[in-house]
């Protein structure tokens, strides 16, 4: 994975997890936030497969969570400002609504991480390796209680319907990721 996406996984994994909040603590938090973690990081390398992808988009800038925000009535907590918002500006709209596609289709996140073992990663290394998923691939109850609101295809219906097409198109025959 390419450095230069860290912060934009980051942001929009966090996105995901506020407007999609677990529940049951602590271990719960962390459990969907590696779920929504390990779906965006997907997203990203198929939206971003090589460094010049990465370059135009660090250039271009991933542009913010306001639409996504919008959509989901998820505008940010009262108690924050522009300050502690900031990193909302990292977060890249098609990135969440794919990875919530992944979320809430385990059969589509299987497909996304076949074509990423088939293609390298923007680093230039195979990358989707099943292992490097797993929680993505195949929760166990403990992953499903925690992202239960983060899985559920009809409560991210709204963020997922946003590119879901671009990710079928992405995904379908002879849409091979490029060196």
């Amino acid at each position: 994975m390419h450095a230069d996406l860290s912060p934009v996984i980051a942001a929009t994994a966090r996105w995901l997890t506020c407007a999609y909040p677990a529940s049951g603590g602590a271990l719960a938090c962390a459990l969907s936030e590696v779920q929504a973690r390990q779906a965006v990081t997907v997203a990203a390398r198929l939206r971003y497969p090589t460094p010049m992808d990465v370059a135009l988009m660090d250039m271009a800038g991933p542009g913010g969570s306001a639409r996504l925000d919008r959509v989901t009535g998820a505008n940010g907590s009262a108690d924050t400002g522009p300050v502690q918002d900031a990193w909302r500006t990292w977060v890249d709209e098609v990135l969440a609504s794919w990875a919530a596609c992944l979320l809430a289709d385990p059969d589509l996140a299987a497909r996304a991480v076949a074509v990423l073992a088939d293609g390298p990663s923007s680093a230039g290394t195979a990358s989707g390796a099943p292992a490097e998923f797993r929680r993505l691939l195949t929760p166990d109850d403990r992953d499903r209680r925690a992202a239960v609101l983060l899985r559920h295809p009809d409560l991210v219906a709204a963020v997922a319907g946003l590119h879901h097409a671009q990710l079928l198109a992405r995904l379908g025959p002879g849409q091979a990721l490029v060196a």
